[in-house]
């Protein structure tokens, strides 16, 4: 059994694991327990804030192939999060916030032969972090 107490201004937080596998205390509750609990944040992610659980199709494979998009979507977001220096506080947002602050802006996309450009408005709060993820995302290229 795996005991972990917790106090602090907020109250005590208790948690017990009973298992059986052979190991340290304290190795199988972070290797282990807290893994599996990031797990599950990372699933509540891709249902609730990329809407995976919406599977309304009457066809089994429409079904599928939205999950496919929605996968897809997340990894982009996934990619676009690891791509914040870790010293800015949007590196932990979660995928709504992204979505909202970076994503969803209104711009002015131009076209030419040789590069696209895009054109944010003069009042956008991240336009700073948007350039920067820019260049970074860009340089990965293909």
């Amino acid at each position: 059994m795996i005991a972990r107490i917790e106090a602090s201004t907020k109250g005590l937080d208790n948690r017990y694991i009973v298992t059986s596998l052979p190991g340290p205390a304290e190795a199988l509750y972070e290797a282990t327990y807290c893994d599996r609990g990031n797990a599950e944040n990372c699933i509540k992610m891709h249902k609730a804030q990329l809407a995976s659980d919406r599977t309304s199709c009457r066809n089994p494979v429409a079904n599928q192939f939205r999950l496919i998009l929605h996968t897809a979507a997340y990894w982009l977001m996934l990619a676009l999060r690891e791509a914040i220096p870790a010293f800015l506080p949007m590196k932990t947002a979660e995928f709504a916030t992204l979505r909202l602050r970076l994503l969803k802006i209104a711009t002015r996309v131009v076209e030419k032969a040789a590069r696209i450009r895009i054109f944010l408005p003069t009042a956008c709060p991240d336009q700073a972090i948007f350039r920067m993820l820019a260049g970074r995302l860009a340089a990965a290229g293909p």
